[in-house]
């Protein structure tokens, strides 16, 4: 087996979602080829070397249906030998399409491929391709609700409160607004420009610096009325029996914003990297996926990481910082309970609370994210992990070398 190098990382800005945001007008597949160029600029890279792109995307459907990576690839100017393909593991698409570029690398199959990940909430509304999950029959023969359900469902069952869900997000606000005050996202961060070469976005967009707990407490439980109006809370009484009321807590501030964006990394082995020139930043220790019970659906991240550190040969206290994506508060709250880890290791520089979570793209960018506090604080091992719809979960630790 091979190593798989991590070289570079890049992601666009964060835009808000919708059409007043400043990445409406920019089409997926360009946001997708403005992190690739990147690549290919930021390392001098002939690209006829990219052996694949592989991009995920969770609404593959208009804009971002006919395999967006090969298109984006194309779009960008690589050369016609290298590939693309698209999936989706929905949250988790970023990161599963950099587990499978290092995968190819670390087996041996592959020399250099780009893992990525794209998503303009904007233009492709989430949910507009359709598909079981969004269907009421499958969600009652499964055992599942919609998420926001699920994600008041955890907190209910971790004892988390209004205020202790809020307070977390307060401080990931404090954390990105830090972030973005000290330029750390600037090693990383590329911006999309029109065709004159005239920038639209430079800086993530979606932060709010200015939030407190006295203006997210003015906001409305945002799952209240479909659990207990529409019957959705009486759903998970056959697998939790226990709960006799779920306390909904979460609202648009302490859940992650929908935005537009898009990320790559460029993973190679080292004796690809040393005939190109290229310097490794990192390695790949493992990779690791796992189901999880559909009903909570978001605590996925938990018995991964058991699964992730096992394959290892690790324990918890050996990983330096932890990027685990805040779909809702309650999600990394209920992994910093559960492994009793330091808050201050965990998300540094905020989370996708403040950021905003563009679906497909998301777990790529928090690789980067990771790779990028690692170095700033000079720490050696991060773990990333997200929960994922229909209940899984998935999770990557790096080593910088």
């Amino acid at each position: 087996m091979s190593e798989a190098m991590i070289f570079d990382a890049v992601r666009t800005p964060r835009g808000k979602g919708k059409a007043s945001g400043s990445l409406y007008t920019v089409r997926p597949v360009d946001l997708l080829a403005t992190t690739l160029r990147a690549l290919r600029d930021r390392n001098a890279l002939d690209t006829s070397h990219v052996d694949d792109v592989i991009a995920g995307c969770v609404t593959q459907t208009s804009e971002q249906g006919a395999c967006i990576a090969r298109f984006a690839a194309l779009t960008a100017g690589y050369a016609q030998e290298t590939s693309g393909v698209t999936l989706n593991r929905f949250c988790a698409s970023g990161l599963e399409a950099c587990n499978q570029a290092a995968a190819r690398v670390a087996a041996g199959f592959e020399d250099l491929v780009i893992g990525a990940g794209v998503e303009s909430m904007s233009r492709v509304p989430m949910g507009s391709d359709g598909g079981a999950i969004w269907d009421p029959q499958t969600q009652w023969e499964v055992g599942s609700v919609p998420q926001g359900i699920s994600a008041d469902l955890l907190a209910t069952t971790r004892g988390f409160g209004r205020e202790d869900v809020d307070a977390f997000a307060v401080d990931s606000q404090r954390k990105c607004a830090a972030a973005m005050e000290r330029d750390a996202f600037a090693k990383s961060v590329v911006p999309v420009v029109d065709r004159n070469g005239l920038p639209v976005l430079e800086r993530d967009e979606y932060p709010r610096p200015g939030t407190d707990m006295a203006g997210l407490a003015k906001l409305e439980p945002a799952f209240e009325m479909i659990g207990k109006q529409f019957g959705l809370d009486h759903l998970t009484k056959p697998v939790y029996p226990g709960v006799e009321r779920i306390d909904h807590v979460h609202h648009a501030g302490n859940s992650s914003g929908i935005v537009d964006g898009a990320a790559a990394i460029l993973f190679g082995s080292k004796a690809k990297g040393e005939a190109l020139g290229l310097k490794a930043r990192a390695k790949i220790r493992a990779v690791a996926t796992i189901g999880s019970e559909p009903m909570i659906m978001l605590d996925g991240p938990i018995p991964v990481t058991r699964k992730i550190l096992e394959r290892a040969g690790m324990e918890i206290g050996d990983i330096d910082l932890f990027e685990v994506n805040e779909a809702f508060a309650a999600v990394p709250m209920a992994y910093m309970q559960e492994f009793d880890i330091d808050p201050a290791k965990v998300n540094v520089n905020g989370g996708a609370i403040a950021l905003g979570h563009p679906l497909g793209a998301t777990g790529c960018m928090l690789l980067g994210t990771l790779l990028d506090a690692l170095e700033e604080q000079d720490k050696n091992v991060g773990l990333v992990t997200l929960c994922i719809g229909g209940g899984m979960g998935v999770a990557t630790i790096i080593e910088r070398v």
